[in-house]
């Protein structure tokens, strides 16, 4: 049997106003490797935005044949609403929320932590590279409005 593929993940998302000119990016480090990539969003809210970076990065560490994913992130609510500590009560994110949840169970081990904003500078850096450039180096994920 060989090791588990375990990968790291930072994740954000941001909106220039709320609704507003939306992206995202993910930071994924995996066998010493570290890859980021940016999403363009167009108009979106900034939760959606930061479900769109979590979304991106499961199915990313998913495509790489990641077992075990440990995710980033300096949205409390992201995080704790996939943690279960809160309910996820917007409608609209609670497709995002569930599509999260499904890709999540796919790994042997997936563990999503709360950091901070300056923790999470790389990913931050990359959404806002999304935004500014209007630029995606990933495919829409599936289940975005």
């Amino acid at each position: 049997m060989s090791p588990a593929l375990k990968a790291v993940a930072e994740v954000d998302g941001g909106s220039r106003g709320n609704p507003g000119e939306a992206g995202c990016g993910i930071v994924l480090e995996l066998c010493g490797e570290r890859e980021g990539h940016t999403l363009y969003l167009g108009t979106a809210t900034n939760n959606v935005a930061e479900y769109a970076a979590l979304l991106a990065a499961l199915e990313r560490a998913q495509a790489l044949g990641v077992d075990n994913l440990e995710v980033k992130s300096d949205s409390q609510l992201l995080v704790e609403q996939m943690n279960g500590g809160y309910k996820v009560k917007a409608a609209h994110l609670k497709p995002l929320w569930l599509r999260a949840r499904m890709l999540a169970a796919g790994f042997r081990q997936f563990e999503i932590l709360h950091v901070t904003r300056e923790a999470n500078r790389a990913a931050d850096e990359l959404a806002n590279r999304a935004m500014d450039e209007r630029i995606s180096t990933l495919p829409w994920p599936e289940g975005l409005p």
